[in-house]
């Protein structure tokens, strides 16, 4: 089984109410999901048995719940799977976005559970994974319908309860869910930071250094830099922008996806406005995009049931392409499409928009010295439309090194 067992409680541990039995759930284990507006939907559970708390949200994403579960954005989220079966694939031992393997997800609400995996890189069955980690979750029940009421009312406080807490009252049930602490102003990076900083080091010569904030990294994305000769120093959220510079010397500053209430984040807007003031390439993901947008002097503010899945279509407005990315938000920044504004160190745009609802997806300062998208382009899981980011990320650094040489010369 998995190497990364959790301790008694699972992600979520602080929420009031939330426990993992040792018993596993079997064929026969009752469990219901109940949401903080009183809905209840009855099934099976699966996975660890007790009770997890979390905010309910739905991902469209129909591959990829290994790297899903891992991604530590999902940290006190509850995932309803959209995809009719789940777990054909197994676990295996490479697939995993969070450095050290854990599953982050709060718990786990799908359709069907396949009987037997069948990939040849399996190693074990998600349910084996989910028992090791103490994942609870629910099945046999109708995703579709939960879906469409996240759709209509918007994501909402929820709790899984499986086994003996399964036969508790409803009223009781929902009154232990609507006592968890809310979404909305939970500052949750430095709940799944790195406790150390770590190295990834670069495939062949070594070109430039990135530090990289770990707000919630998923692995992929310091492969993908490490792939183009970056050394990615990985860093815990809100180390200082001094402290890095001096012990690192960057070349580039990277900020990371993550979970949590950008409005929480005054330590790596800092972080971000120092990296500006000092002309050092900055480049940020997902909560880093609003991170970086804060900074800038935007807003932000909590989405009405989020983008989740790996093929929301997104406009560049300076280029006129469109992308197919993979999301994970519940917050955004406030913003017109291609609107551009002034900021202290320069003006700046808004440069991508979600075609779906024209939420903001990227910002830069017109100077190309920083720059951000919404979306996730390490592609684990999802399309591969958005790597270049990572080229022009290097691009960047390896023309500001140039301006460097220059000026000192």
């Amino acid at each position: 089984m998995g190497k990364h067992h959790k301790d008694t409680l699972h992600a979520g541990e602080n929420e009031k109410g939330s426990h993992v039995s040792n018993a596993p759930a079997d064929e026969n284990t009752p469990a219901v999901l109940v949401l903080a507006d009183g809905k209840v939907f009855r099934g099976r559970g699966f996975g660890a048995t007790g009770t997890t708390l979390g905010e309910a949200v739905f991902t469209t994403a129909m591959t990829g719940y290994q790297e899903t579960l891992t991604d530590p954005s999902y940290h006190r989220q509850i995932i309803v799977a959209t995809p009719p079966q789940i777990g054909n694939t197994g676990w295996n031992d490479e697939d995993s976005e969070s450095h050290d393997g854990r599953i982050w997800a709060a718990g786990y609400v799908i359709r069907d559970l396949s009987r037997a995996p069948s990939n040849w890189r399996s190693r074990r069955t998600l349910v084996d994974e989910m028992v090791e980690q103490g994942l609870i979750g629910i099945r046999q029940v109708d995703t579709r319908a939960i879906v469409r009421h996240i759709r209509d009312h918007g994501a909402v406080a929820a709790g899984i309860f499986s086994g003996e807490d399964a036969a508790r009252p409803v009223d009781e049930l929902v009154e232990i869910v609507r006592a968890q602490p809310s979404m909305a102003g939970a500052n949750l990076s430095e709940e799944v930071t790195a406790g150390e900083t770590y190295v990834i080091e670069p495939e062949g010569e070594a070109k430039a250094t990135v530090v990289a904030y770990d707000l919630g990294i998923k692995a992929n994305t310091p492969r993908e830099l490490a792939k183009r000769g970056a050394r990615v120093v990985v860093v815990p959220a809100n180390t200082p922008y001094p402290e890095i510079k001096k012990e690192h010397a960057p070349d580039g500053v990277f900020i990371s996806n993550g979970p949590g209430d950008p409005a929480t984040a005054d330590a790596m807007v800092q972080v971000a406005k120092n990296a500006m003031d000092d002309g050092m390439p900055l480049f940020g993901i997902c909560f880093g995009n609003q991170i970086l947008g804060r900074a800038l002097g935007l807003s932000t503010y909590k989405m009405r049931f989020g983008h989740r899945g790996i093929n929301v279509p997104v406009k560049d407005h300076v280029t006129g392409t469109f992308y197919i990315t993979a999301q994970n938000h519940g917050f955004a920044l406030e913003g017109e499409p291609g609107k551009s504004f002034d900021t202290p160190w320069g003006p700046a745009k808004i440069t991508h928009t979600c075609l779906n609802d024209d939420t903001v997806e990227g910002v830069a300062l017109e100077s190309g010295m920083a720059f951000s998208v919404q979306y996730h382009p390490e592609s684990a899981a999802g399309p591969h439309d958005a790597h270049n980011l990572f080229d022009d990320f290097m691009a960047l650094m390896d023309r500001a090194g140039s301006n460097n040489q220059e000026g000192q010369n």
